[in-house]
């Protein structure tokens, strides 16, 4: 494996963690609160191996072509990728301190508090995930150069 190789790495991490979220909920909803945080904290942990991964990768692509990310081409299309780029960047900044701030009040074991910050850390962890998985496929493999 090379450095290459981290993109699809971190794709996977963020499907990886979108089905964790998924069951994470779904175990919740039905009762099943020790499934539920082993999801959570499976999810936190893929969430920071990703993390480690992306700022490992465009580190490497700093140092090796002197610009820390992937450009995507002139095409129609851009506009909306950059719409979704900016969105994603924007709730992956913001995701960061609600994760924690909603896995510290379950590790205290207020879980009123942490379901009402669970409403908005949920969706919005989901969408970091998925959004990423998006942007992954459409910069490397739908509008990736020849």
């Amino acid at each position: 494996m090379s450095f290459s190789d981290l993109p699809a790495v971190n794709a996977c991490l963020n499907s990886l963690s979108a089905v964790l979220l998924v069951l994470g909920f779904r175990f919740i909803k039905a009762g099943n609160r020790t499934a539920h945080r082993n999801c959570m904290l499976a999810a936190c942990g893929t969430s920071l191996l990703f993390l480690a991964c992306y700022l490992t990768y465009h580190e490497w692509m700093r140092r090796t072509t002197g610009v820390a990310h992937t450009k995507f081409p002139e095409h129609w299309f851009r506009p909306i990728y950059l719409v979704i780029l900016f969105t994603h960047l924007v709730a992956a900044i913001a995701i960061l301190p609600l994760v924690l701030l909603t896995l510290f009040r379950a590790l205290k074991g207020d879980f009123e508090r942490h379901k009402k910050v669970a409403r908005w850390t949920w969706p919005l962890w989901m969408y970091v995930s998925v959004t990423g998985v998006m942007i992954y496929v459409l910069l490397y493999h739908i509008f990736a150069p020849s």
